[in-house]
């Protein structure tokens, strides 16, 4: 590259100088171009590489912090992952790159933009490649550990991960796969548990990975139907039928967007743990108790109540039929092995739990003289169904209009909960939580067009394709593929799985989301916020996910409203004065603490009543009037009352202050003259020029106390003592 359009960086790792303008770095702590330096040029892994990858401001390298034609953003440009050259949404943008952000001179592409074949600058920068290409060459191989050189620098970009491209591609490939086992069993399992065909499940885990993998807003997350909308979903599948699901699904998807784009993605963040995890917990224990049923090839009743109800007689009916109990051992077998499988050693340990225990469930229902009841699968093209007219028509109902809103609600919460979940997991590229909601709502416009099930982030997928060391959207992008060439090419396999079996993955699952362990956990963190934990799942198991939520965002509000209005209040007696002392917000939500306290003081039968607020961070209206007009009827009654009210530096606990720097407040009287209801105010005593300042005899300037009447007390003021 030339000087022209090179620039030089800042110091690497190792203090190193940045390399001069369209020069190769020495060797060294500097590496030529080459990977692995710890400023390398065309390297891969500098911190402050040109043409380098992985460093903290690489240019044209990956994972760069600051990098021109760099990934990785974090105070701008460039990049293959976040502003790359044929793509856009950087955040900052660079002067060779599209760069897209805030500060893209040579490019184009937003936050969200797409691939754009052929940036502006694209004809200089293959002239600099050409000019540069001996010395790739030449050095282009060598370097650190890891390196690729120029082109493995810029590939590495383009994947946005460590290390180089093709070993990027092979782990994300073995990654969908993993994703794909995963997710394959699960896709079903939520159809059944749904009460809708499993074929609509897969559709749904097709669209969550090619339509929602594909999209740009998180990096390793993965989406398709998930097990906590399942309860929700046989619902309204029940009141208003499996035709207006695509409708219902498809306004879902339109909301979503809309709400990415005026920015309110984060939004969903601004609820409080104990809610969301009360909500988790609520959805996982009617999951577990509705596919008890199912694990012993049985039909549940219907409502979470009735299904726990129900538990007694089914057990009975399970011990009576022995084909019953070998269904619901092949469940048990599941749930064990989903517990236990991933602390199996070797290279075993590795294969999704949910794929052996098909595979057992297969094997069994296989054998002589077993009955139990498997999957039964029909076409996957025939099983779309696009809403029609009179699905359409339906819009009005009322019924539809509030499952849209609580799929909208449900659906953008767990994703974008999941996102943060997720981003914990990895220290890849974060996610973009509007951009995420977009995907999401695109994902569930396309599923609600073809009448599939709802799509949310999953946490399960997710965190498999972490573990499986993804580094690109190229993995939840795939596993997208691998499931529909799956179902289009071998659906028999899948009328070979025992229902049972999906049953028990969909029980582990409701376990994971009930996490009884979060519940002492919490108790111990905060006993309030239990409290509103516990309430939410209560009332979701009782009635429904959507009163649920909305009873645990109330509680949750009201115990934040109490926490803020935290008051203190003190009383004692000393002489002939009945002093009370607050601290904190002073509210309305404690006034009845206020004023029993007000009347204490007043019941105390002393002469003097000092009332001290000057801790009072808030004094709202409320309680404003209430110690106003206290000290207004006590006046009457001739007691004297002293008022010390926010926002004052003197206090009745302590001398005067001297030097007190504020002047006299606009309506204080003349010094001397007293005002009615009030000390009179003087300025601050100047210091001798041989000693140290003299207190004053009286409060300071900004002092305002009241009293209950304006007779004079002369022989109290000359010592200075507060009344």
């Amino acid at each position: 590259m030339s000087g022209a359009h090179a620039r030089g960086r800042g110091r690497g790792r190792a203090g190193a100088a940045a390399p001069a303008p369209g020069r190769a770095t020495a060797s060294g702590p500097v590496t030529a171009p080459g990977g692995g330096g710890t400023a390398g040029s065309w390297g891969d892994g500098g911190t402050t590489g040109e043409w380098g990858g992985g460093g903290s401001a690489g240019e044209w390298g990956g994972g760069g912090t600051a990098g021109e034609w760099g990934s990785g953003p974090a105070a701008g440009t460039g990049g293959w992952e976040t502003a790359d050259l044929f793509g856009g949404g950087g955040t900052g943008g660079a002067a060779w790159g599209p760069g897209g952000g805030t500060a893209r001179p040579a490019g184009a592409g937003g936050a969200a933009g797409g691939p754009r074949v052929g940036a502006v600058r694209e004809p200089e920068a293959r002239a600099a490649r050409a000019a540069r290409g001996a010395q790739e060459v030449a050095v282009g191989g060598s370097g650190g550990a890891g390196g690729l050189g120029a082109l493995g620098g810029v590939l590495r970009g383009a994947l946005g991960g460590k290390g180089g491209a093709r070993g990027d591609i092979g782990v994300d490939v073995t990654a969908s796969l993993v994703v794909f086992l995963v997710a394959l069993p699960l896709c079903i399992g939520v159809a059944v548990a749904s009460g809708v065909p499993a074929e609509l499940g897969i559709i749904s885990g097709v669209i969550g990975g090619l339509v929602v993998g594909a999209i740009r807003g998180s990096t390793l997350q993965v989406s398709g139907p998930a097990a906590g909308l399942a309860a929700l979903v046989a619902e309204t599948v029940a009141d208003v039928g499996v035709a207006m699901l695509g409708v219902i699904v498809l306004f879902t998807g339109l909301l979503q967007i809309v709400l990415g784009l005026v920015r309110l993605g984060r939004m969903f963040q601004a609820i409080s743990v104990a809610v969301v995890q009360g909500m988790l917990a609520g959805i996982g224990v009617p999951l577990m108790f509705s596919q008890a049923y199912p694990m012993a090839d049985a039909k549940a009743p219907g409502t979470p109540v009735e299904n726990m109800a129900g538990i007694p007689a089914l057990l009975a009916g399970v011990l009576t039929d022995p084909q019953a109990m070998i269904a619901t051992l092949l469940g048990v077998v599941t749930i064990v092995l989903s517990f236990v499988w991933k602390k199996v050693p070797g290279p075993a340990g590795k294969i999704p739990a949910a794929l052996v225990a098909v595979g057992i469930g297969i094997v069994v229902a296989a054998l002589p003289g077993v009955d139990v009841r498997t999957l039964q699968v029909g076409n996957l093209l025939a099983s779309v169904q696009v809403p029609g007219a009179e699905q359409f028509a339906r819009l009005a109902d009322g019924a539809v209009i509030t499952a849209i809103l609580t799929f909208t609600v449900i659906a953008s919460a767990e994703s974008l909960f999941t996102a943060a979940a997720v981003d914990r997991m990895h220290s890849g590229p974060r996610t973009r939580y509007n951009t995420e909601l977009i995907a999401q709502g695109a994902g569930n416009t396309v599923a609600g067009f073809l009448g599939a099930l709802p799509i949310t982030a999953v946490v399960a997928r997710s965190s498999a394709n972490v573990q499986a060391g993804a580094k690109t959207r190229l993995s939840r992008t795939l596993h997208g593929l691998w499931l529909l060439a799956f179902a289009l090419l071998l659906p028999q396999v899948l009328a070979l799985i025992p229902i049972s079996v999906l049953a028990g993955v969909l029980v582990h699952s409701g376990w994971k989301l009930f996490a009884p362990a979060e519940f002492p956990k919490m108790w111990r963190q905060d006993k309030g916020e239990f409290a509103v934990m516990t309430l939410t799942t209560l009332v979701i198991v009782a009635t429904a996910l959507l009163e649920g939520v909305l009873f645990g965002l109330a509680a949750g509000i009201v115990l934040a409203a109490l926490r803020m209005s935290r008051t203190v209040v003190r009383q004692h007696v000393e002489d002939d004065t009945a002093n009370v002392v607050m601290a904190g917000n002073a509210t309305f939500l404690r006034l009845p603490q206020v004023i029993e306290a007000l009347e204490a003081a007043a019941a105390s039968g002393k002469r003097r009543i000092r009332l001290d607020l000057t801790g009072v961070t808030h004094l709202d209206h409320a309680c404003r009037s209430q110690v106003e007009e206290f000290t207004a009827q006590q006046r009457e009654l001739g007691l004297r009352v002293e008022l010390f009210m926010p926002g004052e530096e003197t206090r009745p606990d302590r001398a005067p202050d001297a030097a007190a720097p504020n002047a006299a407040a606009p309506d204080a009287a003349a010094p001397g003259v007293p005002v009615p209801g009030r000390l009179p105010r003087r300025r601050p005593v100047a210091a001798p020029a041989d000693g140290p300042a003299r207190p004053s005899p009286l409060p300071s300037a900004d002092a305002e106390w009241f009293y209950l009447d304006t007779r004079p007390l002369p022989e109290e003021q000359r010592h200075g003592a507060p009344l």
